[in-house]
């Protein structure tokens, strides 16, 4: 299953860019964090977009419940059937919302430069990216947490065990959260996931210190082997 799952996040990587300059001795505590998930039309690299963006702040463990992101957008496009049985949002919900550029600037303004947090961020990336290279010229280049690969980890150290969590990364974030003991609902929402997403991550946090991952040098370390370095495919195997 990992050899799999490697492959597919493998096409939404993007290729190797530097990124800004990281204060790897920032206490976790004291560092900013954006944990962000959307929603999308679908998963053609070419023809789909994005119809949701769901976002909440982190400053350490803490979540700032009063400061949440969350946006729907136009994709001026037509949404494929299958994705709406996923996350349930209707053509008819998003019509007469703003497109992606106006709404894409609001969340890069509220990204600023917070570590970006997201299950299976790839994904959500390779469609924010798309996006910002087309409307912006730039790439969203923040250092990056992939609960997914933090997870993996956990489990290979033994800080944490399977229960549910045995399906596929986009689905394993409902039973990862489960045997947490974090409530879930039943549909994919861009805002609900960022939160449950959130709250998967705070727990994580927790396990990590307590075998003395305390600064973000560490934990990006901790969640890719490879180190804080940009990412590229070879680094996952």
């Amino acid at each position: 299953m990992g050899n799999m799952l490697t492959t597919w996040l493998d096409i939404f990587r993007p290729s190797k860019k530097d990124r800004p300059p990281l204060d790897a001795a920032c206490p976790i505590a004291e560092c900013s964090f954006v944990v962000v998930d959307t929603e999308l039309t679908g998963l053609n690299q070419r023809r789909d977009s994005l119809i949701s963006i769901g976002a909440f702040r982190m400053r350490g463990k803490a979540i700032e419940l009063g400061t949440y992101f969350y946006r729907m957008v136009n994709p001026e496009r037509v949404m494929d059937p299958r994705s709406v049985v996923v996350h349930g949002v209707m053509p008819s919900e998003v019509e007469s919302e703003a497109s992606i550029k106006p709404i894409l600037g609001e969340f890069l303004s509220y990204l600023g430069d917070a570590v970006i947090v997201g299950h299976c961020i790839e994904v959500d990336l390779f469609y924010l990216n798309k996006e910002a290279g087309a409307h912006y010229g730039r790439e969203i280049l923040n250092h990056q947490i992939d609960t997914h690969a933090l997870y993996e980890r956990l489990v290979e150290e033994r800080l944490v065990s399977r229960k549910r969590a045995t399906g596929g990364a986009s689905t394993a974030l409902f039973a990862i959260a489960e045997d947490l003991g974090i409530g879930v609902g039943q549909s994919h929402h861009a805002l609900g996931d960022a939160y449950i997403t959130a709250q998967v991550f705070q727990r994580f946090l927790v396990y990590l210190s307590r075998i003395g991952v305390t600064t973000l040098g560490e934990l990006l370390s901790f969640g890719d082997p490879a180190g804080i370095r940009p990412r590229d495919s070879a680094a996952w195997g």
